[in-house]
């Protein structure tokens, strides 16, 4: 099976990998973004797709805009491939495009559709609280993930897994249902199923807005916005940027839920309830875990931070390197 395939972040790897690796399926092309201004050294690199195509000594093609790139259209046709494969790959694909490989383009999506169509389906699974997401291979359309759905895998979404988690999780099961997807659609095993539009809801681009931390609202929604927009949510704490990377929420509702390591902040629950102080404030710190802070509802462990010049560190190190004391509040910031 002939195969094009377009993405360009480290999401889409693993499913370009598990193409390479098919001893079914030739990949004879991909096609990513330009390459970037990428990191603190201000240099142009490539993108994480762009590397392992290198790697493989496959041809690579990166239109700025493909719609309007007569050269990469005229090779992608000219190529007559059997699908084309998309992940995450960063542009909207024009009618001409779609109506090229025999079995279509083919669409790897990091939800369970008609849920979270648009940019950031994972990060906004986490901030939204669910438990429970996935994978849709789908048949691309021309809107913004409304095509015909294929095939769908569940993934649990677990208390502290932040995005990066599950990202991983998902590439993994993303790969092994696009071929899955690809041999059974072959073998027209798959009938595809159009959305219900009725139940489509869209998770947008994330804007820097989002990284403020407002300690009036509760421990569990602080915490799946910390972890959802993973390493990227801040606060302030003396005229510093104070990265929050990590937290654990202790509340009613998710004690019961904590891994095994968090054994010695169960015990001491009923303890933990007495205390109060105002959102934002630190009102205990926990030996060898962190800094306790109260939140408009529930308390929010801190495990992991980044003070602004330093490197990130643990919830316990960061207590003992800034002597943080209970009574300490750490305010929001704006951006």
């Amino acid at each position: 099976m002939k195969i094009v395939f377009f993405g360009t972040p480290q999401f889409a790897v693993t499913t370009l990998n598990k193409l390479i690796e098919s001893p079914d399926i030739e990949v004879v092309a991909v096609v990513t973004q330009p390459d970037k201004i990428r990191g603190r050294g201000y240099k142009v690199l490539p993108s994480a797709v762009k590397k392992i195509a290198l790697e493989h000594n496959l041809p690579i093609w990166q239109p700025s805009r493909i719609k309007k790139d007569r050269e990469t259209l005229d090779k992608l046709n000219a190529i007559q491939a059997d699908a084309f494969v998309v992940v995450a790959y960063g542009q909207i694909l024009s009618t001409e495009i779609l109506s090229m490989p025999k079995l279509g383009c083919i669409n790897v999506h990091g939800s369970l559709l008609p849920k979270y169509r648009g940019a950031a389906p994972i990060q906004w699974s986490i901030v939204n609280g669910d438990r429970i997401t996935g994978i849709t291979t789908m048949l691309m359309d021309r809107g913004m993930d409304t095509g015909d759905m294929l095939l769908r895998a569940e993934t649990e979404i677990n208390l502290l897994d932040n995005a990066l988690d599950l990202a991983i999780t998902l590439s993994s099961q993303g790969a092994d249902l696009l071929l899955e997807t690809l041999f059974k659609l072959e073998q027209q095993e798959i009938t595809p199923i159009a959305q219900d539009d009725s139940l489509a809801t869209y998770a947008r681009l994330i804007d820097k807005a989002d990284f403020a931390i407002d300690w009036s609202k509760n421990a569990l929604e602080i915490h799946n916005q910390v972890r959802g927009f993973f390493p990227n949510c801040a606060a302030k704490l003396e005229d510093k940027k104070l990265k929050i990377m990590a937290t654990v929420p202790i509340t009613e509702t998710t004690i019961e839920d904590l891994p095994e390591e968090y054994q010695p902040i169960q015990q001491q629950y009923l303890e933990l309830l007495q205390l109060k102080g105002e959102p934002g404030e630190v009102i205990k710190n926990i030996k060898n875990f962190g800094a306790l802070v109260q939140t408009g509802s529930g308390l929010l462990l801190l495990t992991q931070v980044q003070l602004a010049g330093k490197r990130p560190q643990s919830g316990w190190d960061f207590v003992n390197g800034m002597r943080i004391k209970p009574g300490t509040k750490i305010d929001s910031i704006s951006f």
